[in-house]
C-alpha cells in the first residue's frame, strides 16, 4: 500500500506539480496517467480528495474530475467497449 502512495504521489509530482498548481486539466492528466500506471483512477480521486483542503480551486474541478472516473471505470474496473457491445 505503500508503494502504491508513493507512485501516486510520484505521478502527481510530475503531472500537477504543487497542489497551488492543481486545475482540471492537469488533475485530468493526473487521473489518466494514473490509469496509465495501472492504478485504479478511483482510488487515486479518493487520494485527491483527502487532500482537497491544499488545492484552492478543487470546488471547480472535482466535479469533472468526478466525471472523468465514472467515464473511464465501471464498478471500479476500466471496461471496454467489447464488455458493452455484449450487451451487460
Amino acid at each position: 500500500m505503500e508503494n502504491t502512495k508513493n507512485e501516486i504521489q510520484a505521478i502527481f509530482k510530475e503531472t500537477c506539480g504543487t497542489w497551488q498548481n492543481c486545475t482540471e486539466e492537469t488533475v485530468l492528466h493526473f487521473l489518466a496517467t494514473c490509469q496509465s500506471h495501472n492504478l485504479d483512477p478511483q482510488y487515486c480521486m479518493n487520494w485527491l480528495e483527502e487532500h482537497k483542503e491544499q488545492m484552492a480551486h478543487w470546488d471547480e474541478f472535482s466535479e469533472a474530475a468526478q466525471e472523468w472516473v465514472n467515464e473511464h471505470t465501471a464498478s471500479g474496473t476500466p471496461y471496454t467497449m467489447d464488455y458493452l457491445d455484449e450487451g451487460f
